[in-house]
């Protein structure tokens, strides 16, 4: 199975800026998208954003669209979710996970999802 390992957490105060990787190794060519989903406690895991991992296309959860940019380098078996003027209800625990298949738009339901790292904590002061 791909494995999956996310760094670049840490703490920042509201409106700074944090650039999340997450590495994948194994069999990554099994992967077709690379997603990032968010927990925070005692919530829900939450959709963040995603990225085809052929041609970089991506789609943004309505809080991220315009502050996180997420991309990709294939060659690497890279991923990367940079995260601007971050905001205290940005605070959690951010997961990325490897999709196999094309899911005929169920990006943003984690159990659509394969293959998932450990989570980086992101915490964001006020």
């Amino acid at each position: 199975q791909v494995q999956l390992a996310e760094s670049g957490g840490g703490l920042v105060q509201a409106g700074g800026s944090l650039r999340l990787s997450c590495a994948a190794s194994g069999p990554t060519a099994k992967i077709y998208a690379v997603g990032w989903f968010r927990q925070a406690p005692g919530k829900d895991r939450e959709f963040v954003a995603v990225v085809n991992w052929s041609i970089g296309s991506t789609r943004y959860a309505d809080f991220a669209e315009g502050r996180f940019t997420l991309s990709r380098d294939n060659v690497k078996n890279m991923v990367y979710l940079e995260m601007n003027s971050l905001k205290p209800e940005d605070t959690g625990v951010y997961y990325c996970a490897a999709d196999y298949h094309y899911s005929g738009g169920t990006y943003h339901s984690a159990e659509y999802y394969d293959a998932w790292g450990q989570g980086t904590q992101v915490t964001v002061s006020s």
